[in-house]
């Protein structure tokens, strides 16, 4: 390897962060700009050659990856939530997935010409669609949340059945070359499938007991698990040619599976891999197409690409809804929304290469086709399905509601306060007492805990995008305020001072990155709060105008009264927080609580 390698291996790097950035900013799928990427520095300009860049290692490369791929998707395939998902999911991962590969196989063979058993690959390739393409359209779209929960859910749990699906039609189609009758073929794809399966499930279990017997020092397990994981694809495949493939998706589903396992430790290990090796294998993959044979193929791909965007994906939607409460304008939706990822890509790629090398018809299209797929639809599919949400009227509100981190006495208050301004809230609380008093004053809640499993999955954030944590636990005000940092971003994480805060030395106080801006000033906590509460102090509202600023409001009430928030002529709600204090102007209302009024009483 000489210099202008290693500069060439650094400028893939580099160019692919810079993808996951833009990829960031602008809120799509990475895929995207990784792929396009790749086509200007391949096909268009010449400047990078993956084949002669990495010579022998180009194919153990794409193999490695693919497994990696394969192996992290199967780990989210967890059966217990599967069982527990509506009928609309289950359907739309099972039978609907079936209906969308046939119809996509029969389209592929009149349409490209392609021979059935290569149909029949491209069909079971191209069902997959996954989280990391879905979530920044979400995102970006902000559909009402039946919607964005099924499409949310159809992605994570079709990513490992539609990779199995893959693997499965691939071992069929290699079965059947150079058989010399189809009995044969069938016996070799059940030996394949055998293989895959037993060395799968045998290392899902010897990995997982490594795990949960603590045989490794913490800093270990990840890289030890991944290194397993290619010892087991290349096991499985020296003993059955192709099936290493099989063996790491059911490896993974095990390990998922087992209790005792740190599942999501080890996927978040895999999440930092990705954003490098991953990330350079599309780059590498996209650079490696050739623009004549997609031009060669005329206008076929667009009505292939017509067929499954009109054809099959409504009929699995509509097959699936049938008989659920769905209305049409959902279904609509959800039946637009199916841009192809990241494993269709892998993996289409993968099995290019090898269909390739024992000059299987047809081979050659593969990959150039499924690409054409998923830049299309990302690209369709990112431009158009804002615009279809609104014209269909399934849009969540703007996210400019609160989740009220408790549903005691003080988060009552001020949620009542911001209730009735117009302001969406939802209060969460595993105290029932809390939540039974929140829900009798006609407020939104949820039971639980907003970090639990069960709110990731039922949590109602329709309208919801900041968070303000109100708890009486300092430290599950931190926790909750770190969990939800990513999601709603930094800028919009509120919390009460703790009491340490309050008592102690600035080496006691938490750091803003997991607590949140300092709601309603330095010295204010939940326990003044409550005090001033059952004293009698009520939280009222002032209209300002030209002729009583925000200045004169605060100088006639004499310091007695704490500011909590401001809403401005758009409705919009602005906290009191160090730091982050707004500059209400006329037409504003200041939400204040009044430290001398004491709070009517009501008659008998």
């Amino acid at each position: 390897m000489n210099e202008h390698d290693v500069i060439t291996l650094a400028s893939i790097g580099m160019t692919a962060m810079f993808c996951q950035w833009a990829a960031w900013r602008l809120r799509l799928p990475a895929i995207l700009f990784l792929l396009i990427a790749g086509l200007i520095a391949g096909p268009l300009l010449g400047v990078l050659n993956p084949d002669a860049l990495f010579g022998k290692l180009l194919f153990p490369f794409i193999s490695l990856s693919v497994a990696t791929i394969l192996f992290e998707g199967s780990m989210t395939l967890q059966l217990r939530e599967v069982r527990g998902l509506g009928r609309v999911v289950t359907r739309l991962v099972s039978i609907g997935m079936v209906i969308s590969w046939l119809v996509t196989t029969a389209a592929t063979h009149w349409i490209m010409g392609f021979s059935w058993e290569m149909a029949f690959l491209f069909g079971a390739i191209t069902v997959v669609t996954g989280p990391t393409v879905i979530a920044p359209l979400l995102r970006t779209v902000r559909p009402v949340s039946t919607i964005a929960s099924v499409l949310r859910w159809e992605g994570i749990i079709i990513d490992p059945i539609g990779a199995l699906l893959a693997v499965l039609a691939y071992e069929f189609v290699i079965s059947l070359q150079g058989s010399i009758s189809s009995a044969h073929a069938i016996y070799v794809f059940g030996v394949t499938v055998l293989t895959g399966v037993l060395t799968g499930f045998a290392a899902g279990i010897i990995v997982s007991e490594i795990v949960r017997r603590n045989w490794l020092a913490e800093y270990l397990i990840n890289v030890t698990v991944l290194a397993l994981m290619f010892g087991a694809f290349a096991i499985s495949n020296e003993i059955q040619h192709e099936s290493g493939l099989l063996c790491v998706t059911i490896m993974g589903m095990w390990m998922a599976n087992r209790d005792g396992v740190p599942v999501e430790e080890i996927q978040e290990f895999k999440e930092t891999l990705s954003l490098m090796l991953l990330s350079v294998l599309f780059i590498v993959l996209a650079a490696r197409m050739d623009f004549h044979r997609l031009t060669s193929m005329g206008w076929k791909p667009a009505a292939l690409l017509a067929v499954m965007l009109l054809l099959s994906r409504p009929l699995k939607v509509a097959f699936s809804t049938w008989g659920s409460a769905l209305n049409w304008r959902e279904r609509a939706m959800i039946a637009w929304i199916a841009p192809r990822g990241i494993v269709a890509a892998a993996v289409s790629a993968l099995f290019a290469l090898k269909l390739q090398a024992l000059n299987i018809p047809y081979a050659d299209q593969l990959l150039p086709l499924t690409f054409v797929v998923i830049i299309a639809t990302v690209i369709l599919q990112s431009v158009t399905a804002r615009p279809a949400a609104v014209a269909l009227g399934v849009v969540e509100p703007d996210a400019t509601g609160f989740l009220i981190v408790g549903a005691n006495p003080v988060a009552r208050a001020i949620g009542n306060a911001l209730q009735n301004a117009g302001i969406p809230t939802r209060l969460c609380d595993s105290d029932w007492g809390n939540i039974a008093k929140a829900r009798m004053e006609g407020l939104p809640t949820y039971y639980g805990s907003p970090i639990s499993e069960h709110a990731q999955r039922n949590l109602d954030l329709t309208g919801i995008g900041r968070l303000l944590a109100l708890s009486a636990t300092d430290h599950f005000n931190e926790l909750v305020a770190s969990r939800f940092r990513d999601r709603f971003g930094k800028h919009k994480i509120y919390a009460l001072l703790s009491t340490n805060e309050a008592d102690q030395g600035s080496k006691h106080h938490t750091a803003q990155t997991y607590r949140g801006y300092k709601l309603f000033g330095n010295d204010i906590d939940y326990w003044q709060l409550a005090r001033l509460i059952s004293q009698g102090c009520t939280i009222r509202a002032t209209k300002l105008t030209e002729s009583f600023d925000f200045k004169q409001h605060l100088d006639s009430c004499k310091g007695e009264l704490i500011p909590l928030f401001a809403i401005d002529a758009s409705g919009y709600a602005h906290p009191f927080a160090v730091g982050r204090n707004p500059s209400p102007t006329a037409g504003w209302r200041v939400f204040s609580l009044l430290l001398r009024e004491p709070r009517p009483t009501t008659p008998l």
